[in-house]
């Protein structure tokens, strides 16, 4: 016997409707088995700039890195901190 899935409430703007699903299991209002998946190539993450300093010497060693590898510099310290992110969130 399939579960019955709650109706979805109606919401007043975007930021109670986050808030809403902060606190709510999507599963008990969407059955996931029935979703069609959706392609979106030219969507990109929100991007955000930030000031870092860094010791010049491991910037140098940075674009070593980089000039090896053939990136950006600046790729590679995104590629290095998603794989540390990724390594922590593990542990």
């Amino acid at each position: 016997m399939p579960n019955k899935q709650k109706a979805i409430p109606s919401f007043e703007n975007e930021e109670e409707e986050r808030a809403f699903w902060a606190t709510h299991d999507s599963t008990d209002y969407l059955d996931w088995n029935e979703a069609d998946v959706v392609i979106l190539p030219k969507l990109k993450p929100s991007m955000r700039s930030i000031s870092l300093r860094l010791p010049a010497f491991m910037l140098d060693e940075l674009r070593l890195i980089a000039n090896k590898r053939d990136v950006p510099y600046q790729s590679l310290i995104k590629i290095f901190l998603k794989e540390r992110i990724d390594q922590e969130l593990k542990a």
